[in-house]
């Protein structure tokens, strides 16, 4: 499990507008998921993409998501592309929902952002801290997914956070 120790830190020095967490929370934020990403003894080949206005770490080596993380800009008022979803594999078992790690109602796309998550979790607790992220315009919201080997599809874990200026940082942990 990733541990953020800074992160009470940085925030509480933080002021909101534009860039707030660029110079200081992002880059720790990477550092920490990737120093835990590390810990499973992998050479890993994470690469850093933008979709949409949030940004995605991929393991390319081992074809799976990593991280994703964004600014929210309020709620996101379009149509979820059902045939790109339906065309997504369902390979984890009946349990398990196609999750997105960035919601669609924060903006977040298909494909990248699909996880195999638990649907208990995904239309349960991980619901809760969507809708605020929806309804915090310039917090950051962020899914970090823990995997047990180096190959495996199917995260084990996932830490969800909502970061606000001003504010104690908001982490979950979940297993999955």
């Amino acid at each position: 499990m990733a541990n953020y120790p800074d992160l009470t830190k940085f925030l509480a020095a933080a002021s909101g507008g534009p860039g707030v967490f660029d110079d200081q929370v992002i880059p720790y934020l990477i550092k920490v998921w990737l120093d835990d990403y590390g810990r499973i003894g992998i050479a890993f080949d994470v690469v850093e993409t933008e979709v949409g206005g949030f940004n995605y770490l991929f393991d390319i080596a081992a074809e799976r998501l990593l991280a994703a993380f964004g600014i929210s800009r309020g709620r996101h008022g379009e149509p979820r592309d059902r045939s790109r979803m339906a065309g997504h594999p369902l390979s984890a078992g009946p349990l398990y929902h196609r999750g997105h790690a960035i919601p669609h109602t924060l903006g977040g796309p298909t494909d990248i952002n699909l996880v195999p998550q638990l649907g208990a979790i995904n239309v349960g607790p991980f619901r809760e801290l969507e809708k605020r992220a929806v309804a915090t315009p310039g917090s950051l919201y962020f899914t970090y997914w823990i995997y047990r080997t180096p190959r495996d599809q199917k995260p084990i874990a996932v830490d969800q956070g909502l970061l606000i200026p001003g504010r104690p940082p908001e982490i979950h942990h979940y297993r999955n």
